[in-house]
């Protein structure tokens, strides 16, 4: 599969690094530019290429989304159309700014995104796990009931389950948290599965 890459930061660039050796294509970008991503490419290996965040998404069958909340409205709509998108964004005000709509839990991050991006198909995943986890804790060789668990959400059940293919292909178990409006409460900073580390079956019991 071809998987585009925004933001080459921890998770991004983690992420691209784990799906590239999972033997994805992968292309990478930034808002510097291809030229400053030499460096994590030629790490990431033949696999992967640098890219334009434009030529990214249009390059990607799924794109990962992983830039500051902050800077959403920057990204160019129209080449996200019918592309699955995972965000794995979180709200941090002391980082983005306020936003009222998330301050008065009218409305989450990821759908927020999800309105700029009217066309893609949002599946919220990667934002409740620290980096130094998901570069270590990944292992193919475990049951999936085993696996650290990636928590996900969505309104498109076909994304989902490509996503959640994808979170086993590297290693670890997808376990669904609902709709993108209970995932994104659910899943947000503070709450009991944010950074929490636990195994697919013990998050079940959990929820």
């Amino acid at each position: 599969m071809k998987i585009g890459i925004i933001g080459a930061g921890n998770i991004g660039a983690t992420v691209a690094k784990l799906f590239a050796k999972a033997g994805h294509e992968v292309a990478i970008s930034n808002s510097r530019g291809p030229e400053s991503l030499r460096d994590v490419v030629a790490e990431l290996g033949e696999r992967a290429q640098a890219s334009t965040v434009e030529d990214a998404v249009k390059f990607g069958d799924v794109v990962l989304v992983s830039i500051p909340l902050g800077k959403y409205k920057s990204l160019p709509p129209a080449p996200f159309n019918g592309k699955i998108v995972i965000d794995s964004n979180n709200y941090y005000p002391e980082r983005d700014g306020h936003f009222a709509a998330l301050d008065r839990g009218e409305t989450t991050s990821s759908e927020l995104l999800a309105e700029h991006l009217s066309g893609a198909r949002i599946v919220k995943g990667f934002n409740t796990i620290w980096s130094e986890h998901l570069k270590e804790q990944g292992d193919t060789r475990l049951p999936l009931e085993d696996r650290r668990a990636i928590f996900i959400a969505g309104d498109d059940s076909e994304a989902k389950e490509i996503v959640a293919k994808l979170i086993e292909e590297i290693g670890f178990a997808a376990v669904d948290m609902g709709s993108l409006r209970e995932g994104g409460v659910r899943q947000q900073p503070g709450t009991a599965v944010y950074n929490r580390n636990v195994t697919a079956r013990e998050a079940k019991a959990l929820l």
